[in-house]
């Protein structure tokens, strides 16, 4: 048997790191600013513990491009190379002097975060360079400047240079097919999606502002605005997460929303600021928007930054499914990803992390909730769905909005469910002890059905999000004996069945011979006929949707599991006939048969208009055979 070790050359890891290592190109910019800020908070940390002499002075990165020559430089103020250090860090591959940094002076940083692990981020620049030069003093003194060159082989070259400054520039000579790069407004565009809140300053080119001028002497005319040609600073290195939400006002909070979503121009509801340093490190703010009616559009809004620098937008499995409606910023340095900092890795912190999230969500709510009432009320409708949607899919989070979830009713009243249940309980318990929860949909389309429920003392709650149809599944399951009935599924009063049933006014024999004649004149693909003895003062025909197979078919137009599939099935109706109505009593005497088909044909109609299922000509033929036969 023999042992040894798998020699990895430069020759195989090269075409790798070129083209599968970092699948976006533009990651190289990323990767080299990363670099420039590491460089700077090492020296920071330096200064700090008193083991440099170097004057710290505008200890900022700057970005240029020179179009002409085809470059890209990245220059920092930081801690420099030597030669020696340059042969260490940048020759071998994947060694990596921020890691090395932090296991030297571990618990020494004082909060500046090291970016830099894998060691491979500078290699990222031969995506898109031919050739890349390293100019690198160091801040130890009486040491020569070092000068690094190579055309993205094996082969380098390592020599001392000149340069006047601490500090390293890394300048790319761009492929041809690249050249995109050397367009100011991209690079723009890549600082601000990968930059933006950097912890060190960023330059980017100059631009002009107006400057205050003393104010002219009374009598005299008023000075021409005072122009200056300033640094353009293109990050914020302190970002509002960054701060102890002490230190933070409401509107700070609003003016990192706009920081974050320039176009948009509606302002959050309210927001959750994340601080935790135990058992992992998790920073950052969670906004609620306003739902827009396509919850789609409004996904992947939180961004992911480790240790202030964008990663994704992205965040399946740190944030719950549920919560990617919301925007904001996390950061954390304990999320693990890969070595291409593109995508997470499966860890349990991650799980952890995403549990947090959800608890401190829930305990905003809830705070939100006990702190006013009334206003947590005025913003529901615009965070309901969010918060349906966690009930739904996180069992925990299900049992923590028991607190704060609110349902309201037709008359604009709104309960949490333990408070409505405990408001319904007297009246619409049914005899078998179920307690029947009566709802509509559309509070002017269900109107006629709404309207006898509340003539015999019944409370409506109005359930009109996208998900309903899940959630009551949901509470059904969840609370014993309790069904949920929509108002116009049935006849009020066989959906709260109480002991006493109304007596038939037709014989069974008689009913027997209606039931037919009433099937031959309507439509028996789309309703079915159920003959029942209602109130007399009820309408004659009555038009109910099944509460079974409508909820299916919601459902599996939302993503309903089993019952994918039933949104294809045709609508079906149930015709009621109330037997006790004297329109019915006159149908079953009316000896003319068209006569008698005129009769149930208008009265289905009707039945029809109340349910909202008249449409266009139908509606229109419908209105004008009326007023005909008025007239005669």
């Amino acid at each position: 048997m023999s042992t040894g070790k798998i020699n990895v050359t430069a020759d195989n890891i090269f075409p790798i790191i070129k083209k599968f290592l970092y699948s976006d190109h533009e990651i190289f910019l990323r990767e080299l600013v990363s670099n420039a800020v590491d460089a700077t908070q090492k020296l920071k940390t330096l200064a700090r513990l008193g083991e440099t002499s170097s004057e710290l002075g505008d200890l900022k990165i700057e970005i240029k491009v020179d179009k002409e020559n085809k470059t890209i430089t990245v220059s920092d103020c930081g801690i420099g190379m030597t030669t020696d250090e340059v042969e260490k860090y940048i020759n071998q591959v994947a060694f990596s002097g921020a890691e090395e940094f932090v296991q030297k002076y571990k618990d020494k940083t004082d909060g500046a975060a090291i970016i830099g692990h894998f060691g491979l981020g500078f290699y990222s620049s031969f995506m898109i360079a031919h050739k890349v030069e390293i100019l690198s003093q160091s801040h130890k003194e009486g040491v020569k400047a070092a000068h690094w060159t190579c055309e993205g082989n094996p082969e380098f070259s390592l020599e001392e240079s000149e340069k006047e400054s601490r500090g390293t520039d890394i300048i790319l000579h761009i492929n041809e097919d690249s050249e995109e790069f050397l367009e100011e407004a991209r690079i723009r565009e890549l600082l601000n999606k990968y930059c933006k809140f950097l912890p060190v300053p960023i330059k980017f080119g100059t631009k002009e502002i107006t400057v205050d001028d003393e104010a002219a002497v009374e009598g005299e005319d008023k000075k021409e605005p005072k122009k200056e040609v300033v640094d353009d600073i293109v990050n914020n290195p302190e970002p509002a997460w960054t701060k102890a939400p002490n230190d933070l006002k409401e509107e700070d909070y609003k003016s990192f929303y706009r920081e974050l979503y320039p176009f948009t121009f509606e302002e959050p509801l309210f927001h959750i600021h994340l601080n935790v340093d135990y058992p992992f490190d998790l920073t950052g703010i969670l906004f609620f928007p306003r739902i827009k009616p396509n919850m789609e559009l409004n996904r992947n809004k939180i961004q992911l930054y480790q240790n202030q620098v964008f990663v994704t937008d992205n965040l399946e499995g740190i944030v719950p499914d549920f919560l990617t409606l919301l925007h904001g910023v996390i950061d954390s340095k304990d999320i693990p990803l890969n070595v291409s900092r593109s995508y997470l890795q499966s860890d349990a912190s991650v799980k952890k992390i995403s549990n947090h999230i959800t608890k401190k969500v829930a305990d905003k709510l809830d705070e939100l909730f006990k702190g006013d009432r009334e206003d947590f009320q005025k913003k529901w409708e615009d965070i309901k769905v969010i918060i349906e949607y966690g009930m739904l899919s996180d069992q925990k989070f299900y049992d923590r909005s028991a607190k704060f979830a609110l349902y309201k009713n037709v008359k604009e009243q709104y309960f949490t469910f333990e408070e409505y249940k405990e408001k319904i309980k007297d009246l619409q318990t049914d005899k078998d002890g179920n307690l029947i929860v009566l709802y509509a949909a559309h509070k002017d389309a269900q109107h006629s059905f709404i309207q006898r429920a509340e003539t015999k003392g019944y409370d409506v709650l109005l359930l009109d999000s996208p998900i309903i149809s899940h959630l009551i599944q949901k509470l059904e399951t969840e609370n014993e004996k309790l069904r949920f009935a929509r108002v116009d599924s049935d006849s009020i009063d066989k959906l709260i069945k109480k002991e006493e049933e109304v007596p038939s006014k037709l014989s069974e024999e008689q009913i027997e011979k209606l039931k037919p004649v009433i099937e031959k004149a309507v439509n028996k693909e789309k309703f079915t006929v159920q003959m029942e003895n209602l109130d007399s003062n009820e309408n004659p025909f009555v038009i109910t949707v099944p509460e079974f197979m409508r909820r299916m078919r919601e459902m599996s137009m939302t993503g309903g599991g089993g019952f994918m599939g039933m949104d294809n099935m045709p609508e079906m109706y149930n015709l009621v006939v109330n037997t006790n109505n004297d329109l019915v009593s006159r149908i079953l005497e009316e000896s003319d048969e068209s006569k008698q088909k005129d009769m149930i044909e208008q009265g289905t109609k009707l039945a029809m208009l109340a349910q909202n299922l008249l449409h266009g000509e139908e509606l229109t033929s419908f209105i004008d055979q009326s007023f005909e036969k008025l007239k005669s």
